[in-house]
């Protein structure tokens, strides 16, 4: 495993960070004993960071990886990143990062994970109904009041990062990056870069599709997301999957399976300090590590982006949508 400051914040952190989005009941059912078995193959290979989310089974999540953690380590030798700001409102899931529901998010967090402080706080995606001078302000004043250590935020464009950070500190970003989804590198990571933000890029796999195990006749669960997204149908996933084809055969060439060359391709960006992973089992994680330590050449570079040249954009889910 290797590891790296996380922008301008004190934390050093391994390249690969345990995403538990899926322990949140969005991707379907998963097995609990499981789920375990892969947060102890997450610190038995070095894995240092781990991020969760309010929002991810609203406590599902954050309890599952409180439990799990506090049984192996002490609360100062894992980095514990979790998100806040949407919450269930009826049936619909929106945003709100208004200074009551923050607080009352990281209140909720701290319970969950069971532990008096949060390393790194994300308001989980930018909501234009709240002010940005309310939201650095109720983060600036759950710093002071030692609850979470370092603030960073999920899903936001340069303009909103801007925007928050005339108002207060923003040290993070959380953004969708992976092969099929690069339209961060236009702006988003030249603002990143030129202000030191760390930048943690989640859906390295891009949801499962360069696991390299989909076919057209792939179907999901309806408690999936990937079972309503368009991403997943049609002539889009058809020639996305002939894409994956071509990179599944580099991948052979390069003697490496496909989703470790698509981590690997990910934290190549000099930009992108971490890449977030998920994994319902040990065995998918124990699959993933060996990308933390794999170099990739100018060249390969070059042949990855000529296959991509046939991809078709894959947006992923939103608030909005789940």
């Amino acid at each position: 495993m290797r590891y790296t400051r996380l922008g301008k914040t004190d934390l050093n952190v391994s390249v690969l960070a345990l995403g538990t989005w899926a322990f949140g009941g969005d991707w379907g059912s998963f097995d609990k004993t499981d789920a375990e078995s892969a947060i102890n193959s997450a610190l038995d290979n070095g894995i240092t960071l781990f991020d969760t989310a309010q929002a991810y089974g609203f406590g599902a999540a954050e309890q599952l990886l409180g439990e799990s953690l506090w049984k192996r380590v002490r609360r100062d030798e894992v980095i514990v990143a979790t998100k806040g700001g949407l919450r269930v409102d009826g049936t619909a899931l929106v945003r709100d990062a208004s200074a009551r529901w923050l607080r009352a998010g990281v209140e909720a967090s701290l319970r969950n994970l069971s532990t008096d402080y949060i390393d790194l706080y994300q308001v989980h995606w930018p909501d234009p109904a709240t002010p940005d001078e309310e939201t650095a302000s109720a983060l600036n004043q759950l710093v002071s009041e030692g609850m979470i250590r370092h603030i960073g935020v999920s899903n936001y464009d340069a303009k909103q990062l801007e925007a928050l950070s005339r108002h207060g500190r923003v040290e993070t970003l959380q953004p969708p990056y992976h092969m099929f989804r690069r339209d961060i590198e236009a702006e988003i990571l030249p603002y990143t870069a030129a202000n030191d933000i760390g930048v943690l890029a989640y859906g390295p796999l891009a949801h499962g599709l360069l696991a390299g195990h989909m076919t057209f006749e792939t179907t999901f669960p309806p408690d999936d997301w990937r079972s309503h997204s368009r991403d997943f149908v049609g002539a889009t996933f058809r020639r996305n999957l002939d894409v994956v084809a071509g990179l599944n055969s580099f991948a052979a060439e390069r003697g490496i399976p496909l989703p470790q060359l698509a981590v690997a391709w990910t934290v190549d960006n000099p930009v992108v300090d971490v890449a977030v992973v998920g994994a319902r089992r040990a065995e998918q994680l124990d699959a993933l590590i060996p990308a933390a330590e794999v170099q990739l050449s100018a060249h390969d570079v070059q042949t990855i982006h000529a296959i991509l040249a046939d991809a078709a954009p894959v947006t992923g889910a939103s608030p909005e949508g789940m």
